[in-house]
C-alpha cells in the first residue's frame, strides 16, 4: 500500500465507518476491499460490533449518545481519508477536514454538493418539525445500490491511491 501525501509524514489512507446504519451487506464489500488491498477499515459505533478476522479491519465502540460517533470519526479522519456514512452533517465535516465521504448507495458527497445536501436536509427536517408528513426514508438497498457503492468505492480508492 502507497503512502498519501498528508500534513502528517507516513500517514496511509484509512476507511472510517458510521457503522451504527451502514448496512451488512456495504460493510461485506468493505471487508472484501480491506482484505484485497491492505486498506485499513476502521468501523466506529455505539454498540458492540462482529467484525471479521481481518488484520486490517478494526473496531472502536463509543459510548451511547447523539452523534458520539460521528464526533469520534471526525476527531480520528486526516486528511483524504475516506468516510462511509449516510449522514450528511457527518459528511460535511468531514469534507472541511480534507477527508472524503461516500454514502452507502455510492454518492461522492464533495465540496461542490454537499452544501445543498445539507440545505435539503434542513428544510426536510423543518417539515417534519412543523407537522408536515414527509415520506418515510430511503428504500432498502438493491443490487443496482450496491453495484454503485462498490464502483464508487473502487473509484476512490483508485484516486486515492493513484
Amino acid at each position: 500500500m502507497r503512502n498519501i501525501p498528508s500534513d502528517e509524514p507516513n500517514h496511509s489512507v484509512k476507511i472510517y465507518v458510521d457503522a451504527d446504519a451502514c448496512p451488512t451487506v456495504i460493510k461485506d464489500i468493505l471487508y472484501r476491499v480491506s482484505q484485497r488491498k491492505g486498506i485499513e477499515v476502521v468501523l466506529v459505533a455505539n454498540q458492540p460490533l462482529s467484525i471479521p478476522r481481518i488484520p486490517t479491519v478494526r473496531s472502536i465502540q463509543v459510548s451511547q449518545g447523539f452523534d458520539v460517533a460521528d464526533d469520534h470519526i471526525v476527531e480520528l479522519v486526516e486528511a483524504d481519508d475516506l468516510v462511509i456514512t449516510a449522514d450528511i452533517p457527518l459528511a460535511a465535516e468531514v469534507i472541511d477536514k480534507g477527508g472524503k465521504a461516500l454514502n452507502p448507495r455510492g454518492e461522492l458527497y464533495t465540496k461542490a454538493n454537499i452544501k445543498a445536501r445539507l440545505n435539503m436536509r434542513d428544510f426536510m427536517d423543518s417539515m417534519r418539525n412543523s407537522g408536515v408528513q414527509v415520506g418515510g426514508g430511503p428504500p432498502p438497498l438493491n443490487q443496482k445500490d450496491r453495484m454503485e457503492f462498490a464502483n464508487a468505492l473502487d473509484k476512490t480508492i483508485a484516486s486515492q491511491l493513484g
